[in-house]
């Protein structure tokens, strides 16, 4: 059946709207901040490099405790109301955009863009564990690796079109009609969430009453133990940290790459992203595929190794040309990764605990981050600045050398999953039931 069912259809279809949506908000703003409203001042850059932060704030603080109540909420109802906040905070922004020039100073705007990526930020918390946790009840165990290579491509076709619509949105109709326009995804969300029907077998939902604070910090330390006290989630936090670390160092310094390595302009660096993409979409489809005949925790672990690989090789290139087919090509076991962890999960957390997992997981991956970004972006300008090297008939400079490390950690990072794994995998039945209500 297409798209597996109607439920998940209605899913992916909000999906899809709102995820091209963010991304071109997400490059909108930027843009916005950096080449608009701070045009010409020196601080412009740091100003719009703070929106990682602010995301980063939003999703380390919110995130850990969202869990809780998402495992208490009704799922549907948890991701309605959060689209209409996420409509809202950006229909206001989207007010201020309307005010005439002047209005308010530029400090004044940079605070409201802020605080709006920063509520929303704190939303997502909320509707990203629910939505899992729903695609778990609407979607058949033998179909998950199927609905996940379909969400991984199309998370991938709003990499590939998201930012590449911000500049025309923001320069040629404005930043309060690019802004609008993603007000508007969110209500596209809101629609098809609402139109989803929640199968009578599913897991009845958790109690609505709001726990107190005790109660808050005891169901915390469940989902906690959750992922402590089962190997498979453990493993897979520890992977996903060691991941993403690598993964963020190359994502941070890939513009410069290409002008030092490639000899490229960097006008290119958007192409290098799209050609990712685009193996990415081709991955995800060939991982459904494999998923079904080896199993989802091999081909995440097996998947990991192989984009390593790729990464290290793609360090070692010096022209254009091969650098888009490499990453066009590392992009297949990338998707591939990303298709198997849902399954893998999904079996491997009791649906009582899903939403306290996942807000363990995304922190975890957002520190991963941070410390991939901040720590590449110091060795790159200041411990290995002026690093050069040969070993053999290779040469190493600052940024290949950090790329290689990263491709590395990601090949450990698939080293350590394929040994964690392969026993945790064994035991996950009786975990699950130990921890189901």
């Amino acid at each position: 059946m297409m798209l597996i069912n109607r439920n998940y259809r209605l899913l992916w279809a909000g999906q899809l709207v709102s995820q091209i949506g963010d991304f071109a908000f997400a490059t909108t703003l930027s843009l916005w901040i950096g080449q608009v409203l701070l045009a010409g001042k020196s601080y412009a850059p740091a100003a719009a490099s703070a929106l990682v932060a602010v995301v980063a704030v939003g999703t380390l603080t919110v995130g850990p405790v969202a869990g809780v109540f998402v495992d208490r909420w009704d799922r549907r109802r948890t991701m309605i109301i959060t689209d209409l906040v996420r409509a809202g905070l950006i229909g206001a922004l989207t007010v201020v955009g309307f005010l005439p020039n002047g209005t308010l100073p530029d400090m004044g705007v940079l605070v409201a863009v802020y605080a709006t990526v920063l509520l929303a930020t704190s939303a997502a918390q909320f509707f990203n564990p629910a939505r899992f946790a729903l695609i778990g009840d609407v979607v058949e165990p033998e179909e998950r690796a199927r609905a996940s290579g379909i969400g991984q491509a199309t998370q991938a076709i709003a990499v590939i079109a998201g930012p590449p619509l911000a500049a025309p949105l923001l320069f040629v109709v404005g930043v309060r009609w690019a802004l609008l326009l993603n007000a508007l995804s969110f209500l596209v969300s809101f629609v098809a969430v609402r139109a989803v029907r929640v199968p009578a077998t599913a897991s009845a939902p958790a109690p609505t009453a709001l726990p107190g604070l005790a109660g808050v910090r005891a169901e915390f330390m469940s989902g906690l133990r959750m992922v402590t006290q089962s190997r498979v989630v453990t493993a897979l936090v520890v992977t996903v940290a060691l991941v993403t670390v690598g993964a963020d160092a190359l994502n941070t310094l890939n513009v410069f790459f290409v002008t030092d390595n490639l000899h490229a302009d960097a006008s290119w660096y958007g192409t290098l992203e799209m050609a990712l993409g685009f193996g990415l979409i081709g991955g995800a489809f060939v991982a459904t595929w494999l998923v079904g005949r080896l199993g989802a925790a091999r081909i995440f672990a097996f998947g990991l190794m192989l984009t390593g690989v790729g990464l290290v090789f793609y360090s070692r290139l010096g022209a254009l040309g091969p650098s888009l087919v490499t990453l066009a090509v590392v992009g297949i076991p990338l998707a591939a990764v990303n298709t198997a962890l849902t399954p893998v999960l999904l079996a491997s957390v009791p649906q009582s605990h899903l939403g306290r997992v996942i807000s363990v997981i995304n922190p975890v991956q957002q520190l991963g981050a941070l410390v991939g970004v901040s720590g590449a972006g110091w060795l790159a300008s200041t411990g290995l600045r002026d690093f050069h090297a040969t070993v053999g008939d290779m040469r190493f400079g600052r940024i290949d050398t950090i790329f290689t490390a990263a491709g590395l950690l990601v090949v450990a990072g698939g080293l350590y999953a394929a040994i964690a794994l392969r026993s945790a995998v064994r035991n996950r039945d009786k975990t699950v039931q130990n921890f189901k209500k």
